[in-house]
């Protein structure tokens, strides 16, 4: 099965500010690149999945306008980006590092902000590949963020894992506005 990953465009928020659940809207002129860029390389008739977070629905709305052949599409909030809690909104510099400390020690359970850990992450974004594969679809498209793109990826090379640590997560997702092609 091939997934197309798309991360939403930059968001209308100033840089420095930890946003991932929270439903800050992404730059319309951006959505509307991203959009034009994912339209000219997807192939034909593939379903689509989104977020149920508005900046990655934005971007989902461009691509069905410029490409109604991959039909409309549907919301899953297993795509949405991690919750950081009472990290939400808050610059990543003012936070303390030792709220950091706490989370790189046990990175796979602790729930960073208080919401949500990075395996909680991983096995909802497992849980929506599963269920995918289970579709029987040869190929298809998500609309998401880079948490979601790194679990996936984590997902794609170690399963459910859990993970044994931050060395173990990807560390590389496409900016805002890029996508990323896996195979599982």
């Amino acid at each position: 099965m091939k997934l197309w990953l798309l991360r939403h465009a930059r968001v209308e928020l100033e840089s420095g500010f930890c946003y991932g659940a929270t439903d800050v809207p992404a730059n319309a002129a951006l959505t509307l690149q991203a959009a034009e860029a994912a339209a000219a390389m997807l192939p034909t008739g593939l379903p689509v999945w989104v977020s149920g977070l508005g900046r990655a629905q934005q971007l989902a709305q461009e691509l069905n306008t410029l490409r109604t052949d991959l039909g409309d599409p549907a919301i899953d909030t297993r795509l949405n980006e991690m919750d950081f809690g009472h990290w939400e909104l808050q610059r990543w510099d003012a936070i303390p590092r030792a709220a950091f400390d706490v989370w790189m020690a046990d990175f796979a359970h602790h729930r960073f902000g208080g919401a949500e850990s990075t395996q909680e992450l991983i096995d909802r974004v497992a849980d929506a590949l599963d269920a995918l594969r289970d579709s029987a679809l040869g190929e298809a498209v998500w609309v998401t963020h880079a948490g979601v793109i790194r679990a996936a990826q984590f997902v794609a090379a170690h399963g459910r894992g859990p993970i044994g640590g931050v060395a173990q997560w990807p560390k590389d997702a496409p900016g805002t506005g890029g996508h990323l092609c896996l195979t599982f």
